[in-house]
């Protein structure tokens, strides 16, 4: 599963992609957009984020570190006016919602 991305300002999503990739699930070793964890990123016109995410399961112990840690990285993104973050477990994270990259390094492929 791809996350949805909706923005006009594509410059600036593809620097919060990039923030992104820089957060890593602490028993994982790939980043949590290859691991298919965020579900959606919207940016307006204003530049107000809204990030929708889950974790590899609710019991998680990264489950209060990892959403204060991407929340803390995009809320220093230059340009960004204002951040939320929406953590949910619907639908449940699965092997199959990581992509190829993470497939690939995590020896599934």
């Amino acid at each position: 599963m791809a996350a949805i991305i909706i923005t006009e300002n594509t410059e600036l999503m593809q620097r919060v992609i990039e923030e992104i990739k820089t957060c890593y699930d602490p028993e994982i070793p790939v980043d949590i957009w290859e691991l298919g964890l965020i579900y959606e990123l919207h940016l307006d016109k204003e530049n107000n984020l809204k990030t929708v995410m889950t974790l590899t399961s609710p019991n998680c112990p990264a489950a209060e570190s990892l959403p204060a840690e991407v929340e803390g990285k995009l809320k220093l993104l230059q340009n960004i006016t204002s951040f939320e973050l929406k953590l949910t477990f619907e639908p449940p994270w699965e092997k199959g919602m990581m992509s190829e990259v993470a497939q690939l390094e995590l020896g599934f492929m």
